[in-house]
């Protein structure tokens, strides 16, 4: 069986999908909601296989109200990534900086007054 952090990166992996979680920000919505904007490149089915795939993942919830089954977003994976990413953000960041002041040193010309530039003779 996958490991949650895994089953969360391939859910987000597809566009599709990560189109469906944005509109969830937005709030609940049912099924047919949430399959509104695909309808035409997509078929009912295709979206609610989209859907179940961001159930397994715990990213998405289904109610049950009457007839209804509203789908709600669950931000718990989402945490699980930005925690696992944390080490990684502070790494880039760092060698960011590190280029950053490398590039000062290409930019910085090596004579700031035009009296120290050597003469040709």
């Amino acid at each position: 069986m996958p490991d949650t952090l895994s089953l969360t990166f391939s859910a987000l992996a597809d566009p599709t999908r990560r189109a469906i979680l944005a509109r969830l920000r937005e709030g609940e919505a049912s099924v047919g909601q949430l399959a509104e904007p695909f309808l035409g490149r997509m078929t009912l089915p295709a979206v609610t296989k989209h859907l179940k795939v961001l159930e397994r993942a715990g990213l998405v919830t289904k109610g049950r109200d009457a007839q209804w089954r509203p789908c709600t977003l669950n931000a718990a994976p989402l945490r699980d990534v930005d925690a696992w990413m944390q080490d990684y953000r502070a790494h880039m960041e760092a060698s960011l900086d590190r280029l950053g002041e490398y590039l000062k040193t290409l930019t910085t010309p090596p004579y700031p007054n035009a009296a120290d530039e050597p003469r040709d003779r």
